[in-house]
């Protein structure tokens, strides 16, 4: 992870106050000492837009951005003011300017507050609107990539939905979005290449336990995309990688290791399922 230019995860949970209290499944409340941990692992950015991100009201999403603020991770996606959700989100990768658009499809609930519907990016999939317009304001603002970040739309199905997958074309359609990373299922989903740019509709879990209920939610998979400057100084994605991963629950531990045999072909089959491998994707181990 530290040897990336940019690392993105997505923080799917708000965190409680130190010490709690703290909640599990259906409505979150976690350990804020993750993030301490996101960063030490090297995570530089995550994206927060999720069907949980008002899960402990609007004090649990400003108190998760003021934790991220103090880890020093970047974020996009929620929001503590109306004046925050309209300011780009933009970091130095290598010394390139990466912009960073978020949205979820819903929220547990219902929306957000009266008055304070800017606090979360809801997006009406397929409706992109408002992750566009936030990608050209980065763009605007001198991004010179832009990744979005979406989650939706049906869990612990291994393929995109009708919806997902417009969307995801939505996206990458714009002159302002260079790569599309997905999340809600809990299971990994494809990878696509469209019109030249990537899109991963699923990544799976990274550290999480859930009750299986028979879906494998314990396989994983690491996106990692090289971009290069073209002659007309526009960046574009010039390898795509895919590195199957298994978490492992056990007794008191969460870990998350390279993909055995097993889970490697697993993983592998559903990430070719969209034609990445005959467009380039390298799926290699860990």
């Amino acid at each position: 992870m530290e040897a990336a230019d940019l690392a993105i995860c997505h923080l799917e949970t708000p965190v409680a106050p130190p010490g709690g209290p703290y909640r599990g499944y259906p409505s979150f409340a976690v350990q804020p000492e993750i993030l301490d941990a996101l960063a030490g692992a090297g995570y530089d950015l995550c994206s927060t837009a999720s069907n949980h991100s008002l899960d402990d009201g609007a004090d649990g999403l400003a108190r998760t951005l003021d934790v991220l603020d103090a880890a020093r991770i970047a974020h996009s996606g929620t929001y503590r003011t109306e004046t925050e959700s309209v300011e780009p989100t933009i970091v130095d990768a290598g010394g390139v300017r990466v912009g960073h658009v978020a949205g979820t499809y819903a929220l547990n609930g219902g929306g957000p507050p009266a008055g304070r519907e800017w606090s979360v990016e809801v997006a009406a999939v397929p409706d992109v609107t408002g992750m566009l317009a936030a990608a050209a304001r980065a763009r605007a603002a001198g991004a010179q990539v832009v990744v979005a970040s979406l989650h939706c739309c049906l869990e612990y199905d291994n393929d995109p939905t009708e919806a997902q997958v417009a969307a995801v074309r939505a996206l990458l359609a714009s002159p302002d979005v260079d790569l599309v990373l997905g999340h809600h299922a809990h299971v990994v989903q494809p990878y696509e290449q469209v019109a030249g740019e990537w899109a991963a509709y699923g990544l799976g879990n990274s550290i999480a336990e859930h009750a299986t209920r028979g879906y494998p939610t314990e396989d994983s998979v690491m996106a990692r995309f090289t971009f290069t400057r073209g002659a007309e100084g526009r960046f574009t994605v010039t390898r795509a990688e895919a590195v199957p991963l298994q978490i492992v629950v056990g007794g008191d531990d969460v870990t998350v290791r390279p993909a055995d045999e097993a889970n490697f072909d697993r993983v592998a089959d559903v990430l070719a399922r969209r034609g990445a491998t005959a467009a380039g994707l390298d799926i290699v181990q860990g």
